[in-house]
């Protein structure tokens, strides 16, 4: 193993590259950008999908079939084992698990997987639930109740 590291003395700031200061220099006259065109202008940017005039990839391949990715409903998923940080016998819904930053927003849909345990007698309410998040969740004396929408 060699004995080059980064540390806070030497090799965390990379020097800064002077060009334009000499043919001596490797970088002078015209500074690494070689000779005419858009890229040895100033403000100079390239499109990455740019293929030099070439039909693009993304023209060339066929454009068929459905894709269900933007129709799919997504759900934010909470673990039975998440809900042991609420109160015994409190009543949860979207709100609190929203409150409790479990979920990112009050327009999630919230599906409770039934990974860990639950020991607290919860009234729970969410879109869905599994089969073993029901299970855990009736045997520790609570309720789940699936949401209208």
């Amino acid at each position: 193993m060699s004995n080059l590291q980064v540390t806070s003395i030497a090799g965390k700031h990379a020097r800064r590259r002077r060009v334009g200061r000499g043919s001596g220099s490797g970088r002078g006259k015209t500074c690494g950008r070689g000779h005419k065109g858009g890229g040895s202008r100033a403000g100079s940017t390239s499109n990455s999908l740019f293929e030099g005039g070439q039909m693009p990839l993304f023209r060339r391949l066929p454009k068929r079939g459905f894709s269900n990715y933007n129709f799919a409903t997504r759900y934010e998923i909470i673990n039975v084992s998440q809900l042991e940080k609420f109160d015994d016998g409190a009543a949860i819904g979207v709100e609190q698990l929203s409150n409790a930053g479990l979920i990112d927003s009050l327009k999630s849909k919230v599906k409770i997987l039934g990974d860990g345990e639950l020991t607290k007698r919860l009234q729970i309410t969410a879109h869905k639930f599994s089969k073993t998040a029901e299970q855990k969740i009736v045997a520790s004396g609570g309720t789940a109740k699936k949401c209208k929408t």
